[in-house]
């Protein structure tokens, strides 16, 4: 924020030039998901900090959270009324809120169908509206890691157990699919295997657990549905996990799973869970595997190129230019921070307005530009007409 009031246009001798950035004429409905704490806190304050008012509906399932983060606004001074948080459900609150004449903005992190929907509506609606609604949203992923025959099998395993299983594979920068090199498959499978193998899986108040329960029965479902057709499938294979009990909280375990199908389905649908699809191509099929994860998904979120050579990575960063907003070198595809690496993806992934970035807040202001003269002209003759 201070970046951007910073900069300010040129002024000429005579004259005073400078950019006023007023809040958006109106509220912003801001929508936050139920897998970053610390996301909700930033969909919400981030519009307030450029002076605007936000009606603010966290997740279901982020309710608890979402209300001490309530307490942590007001005990740091925020005035009653600039954030507002409302527990209604999603249509009931769209029933309003995007019938309102002084609906200004939308910040969303949530599901691609839910953001295409919101959009929809706001289109709809489109000429009720006292200015045209900016529209922000980080939406789904379908995170990769590409490799490299010269990649070290250790480095690529551990990108793999950590980038899809941390937070049960609940984050929108989860590694979901891998592309991995016939050469080094063997002992990237041993060791990955060795490593979900070992992973503790139980309550979060052992911290010992590397893996917890997944939020809600319904995602368990839905993760479980994922699973079972895997063991269907003709064309693909688990080779780690794929048991799941929900008998006693909602437990998934991590579970990988080998395609010779690089369109098969879990390579192209975001699950959301700890599941990572594999496939295993040829060395000499490098160019053209890179070709294949750029066409395979709707998505551009987040995504990884693991490799010790330099003209593979290089080719890589340029034939994946548009398949990931978060590109990783040589690391998994998740763990952003604030400040280091903006965030956010294009293509079905959302809007790429970055959070944590100058970019994302000049979405919420609308600037006025002010220009002030000294020395105002007393006659409507210029020089060169003498």
């Amino acid at each position: 924020m201070t970046q951007i009031y910073r900069d300010k246009p040129e002024s000429l001798p005579g004259m005073w030039n400078r950019l006023q950035y007023r809040p958006l004429e109106g509220f912003v409905f801001a929508l936050t998901p139920f897998n970053f704490t610390s996301i909700a806190a930033n969909l919400s304050a981030a519009p307030a900090m450029m002076g605007n008012v936000v009606v603010w509906k966290p997740a279901e399932t982020q309710i608890y959270s979402a209300q001490v983060i309530m307490e942590l606004f007001q005990a740091a001074g925020l005035p009653d009324g600039v954030i507002n948080m409302v527990t209604v459900s999603g249509k009931d609150a769209g029933e309003v809120i995007f019938k309102h004449k002084d609906f200004a903005g939308l910040h969303f992190t949530g599901s691609t169908e839910v953001f295409r929907d919101l959009w929809k509506g706001i289109a709809n609606n489109i000429e009720n509206f006292k200015s045209y609604p900016r529209i922000v949203g980080e939406t789904g992923g379908k995170d990769f890691i590409m490799v490299h025959e010269s990649a070290n099998p250790a480095e690529v395993a551990t990108a793999m157990t950590r980038g899809a299983f941390e937070f049960q594979g609940q984050k929108c920068s989860a590694a979901s699919r891998a592309y991995i090199p016939s050469n080094i498959w063997g002992e990237v499978k041993r060791i990955a295997v060795e490593q979900v193998n070992s992973m503790k899986m139980g309550s979060p108040a052992d911290t010992s657990n590397f893996v917890n329960a997944v939020i809600s029965e319904r995602a368990f479902d839905r993760i479980a549905k994922y699973i079972d057709d895997i063991k269907a499938a003709p064309d693909a294979e688990i080779i780690a996990g794929g048991n799941y009990d929900k008998s006693n909280g909602y437990f998934i375990e991590p579970t990988m799973v080998v395609t010779s199908n690089p369109k098969f389905k879990t390579m192209c649908e975001e699950i959301f869970g700890p599941v990572l699809t594999i496939y295993v191509y040829e060395p000499a099929d490098f160019e053209a595997t890179l070709t294949i994860l750029d066409q395979t998904s709707d998505y551009a979120l987040t995504g990884s190129i693991i490799a010790n050579d330099r003209y593979a990575i290089n080719l890589a960063t340029k034939k994946l230019e548009n398949s990931a907003g978060n590109f990783y070198i040589n690391d998994k595809p998740t763990g952003a921070v604030v400040g280091q690496q903006p965030f956010g993806g294009a293509r079905g992934s959302g809007t790429n307005d970055k959070a944590g970035a100058p970019m994302n807040l000049l979405r919420w202001v609308s600037a006025r530009t002010i220009k002030e003269t000294f020395v105002p002209a007393s006659d409507y003759r210029y020089p060169f007409l003498g």
